[in-house]
């Protein structure tokens, strides 16, 4: 919709690729301690991990995680879904179901109409409507940047966590939605993404990672995350420096959405990536087949991405079958896991 405003010329980077680089990331929280840790928290902040757990009984433990960014489009109801979508994620990427959330905003309330605002919220609550939760409350202060997301809470069964950290040599990897999105949202403030590319970038970035809450039933998963802002490499990394093992990536396997590997290969890309890769490099071996447009889908921030999974083979035909349950046609085995040092590999 024409609000009169562009959300964008806001911001100085937009969705996941605001996050502080990983390797600076690593630096702050090297020297941050972590104070009392009861032994109800069964997942705090030592792997990187999408969420925290906190069990409250023998059968229950809430899950609670929060995720905000400046906007990633113009439309302020594309931008309010696109974030609580990427908010709720890291629920499902625990295997939890979502039991209600906050809203956080932050607004500049003297340049941005009250009706473009009112179209942000608008958006987030109609993704929670979508995951069944209410927006249960929430802060606002005034801004200087646009800044939309959620404290998401969920519940799980404590036995039931999946972790970024349980993979296990053996395991194969499969990831639920295509890459490519930080390409396209570089594309789209160059005025190069068409009408199809804009519905394909909405459509993954507001599609709800709801096999995850399934997945967490599956005894065979090891491990489970999501794919967001220091893209699919960054991520593999976490789960590889975790389980301390080798993660190998099969490049001609991974789906991307249509035209972003052209895109990458003009170089049309985010900053993000760059800092990506700067903060994570040295643990990847890349093969022949990719080459700098490659490394880009690579390291591309993935707002709202897709879950990663590390099975036992015995167990992906069923993670496969849940992802197809829930309309994510786009899931695949893209690699695998095997002993070694905690290193990323891609052939």
């Amino acid at each position: 919709m024409d609000m009169q405003v562009r959300l964008t010329q806001f911001s100085h980077g937009g969705g996941c690729g605001c996050k502080i680089a990983p390797g600076v990331l690593e630096q702050i929280l090297s020297k941050v301690k972590p104070g009392l840790v009861p032994k109800q928290l069964l997942v705090g902040i030592e792997t990187s991990d999408d969420a925290a757990v906190y069990q409250i009984n023998e059968n229950q433990a809430i899950v609670a995680t929060t995720d905000f960014f400046m906007p990633i489009v113009d439309d302020p109801f594309d931008f309010g879904a696109i974030a609580a979508t990427n908010a709720i994620s890291d629920i499902y990427a625990m295997g939890a179901q979502p039991l209600f959330a906050l809203a956080l905003v932050g607004m500049p309330v003297n340049q941005l109409p009250v009706e473009v605002i009112r179209k942000i919220l608008e958006g987030g609550e109609s993704v929670c409507a979508r995951a069944g939760i209410p927006i249960a409350g929430g802060h606002t202060i005034d801004s200087v940047e646009p800044i939309y997301g959620l404290v998401a809470i969920g519940l799980i069964d404590p036995k039931r966590v999946k972790r970024n950290s349980g993979a296990r040599a053996g395991d194969e990897l499969v990831l639920g939605k295509p890459l490519g999105v930080g390409v396209y949202s570089a594309a789209l403030k160059k005025g190069r993404l068409d009408d199809a590319g804009y519905r394909a970038m909405i459509e993954s970035t507001t599609k709800l990672n709801t096999p995850g809450t399934k997945l967490g039933t599956i005894e065979g998963v090891h491990a489970l995350t999501d794919v967001t802002g220091f893209g699919l490499l960054g991520h593999l990394v976490e789960i590889a420096k975790g389980a301390k093992v080798t993660a190998e990536i099969d490049w001609d396997s991974l789906p991307l959405l249509p035209g972003a590997l052209a895109f990458a290969r003009e170089g049309i890309l985010t900053g993000a990536s760059g800092r990506n890769w700067a903060g994570y490099g040295s643990s990847v071996d890349l093969g022949p087949k990719v080459a700098e447009a490659e490394r880009t889908i690579l390291t591309d921030p993935q707002t709202s991405g897709g879950l990663l999974v590390a099975c036992d083979p015995a167990a992906t035909e069923d993670v496969l079958a849940v992802f197809r349950e829930e309309n994510f046609p786009d899931a695949r085995i893209i690699g695998r896991i095997r002993a070694g040092a905690a290193r990323v590999t891609v052939s």
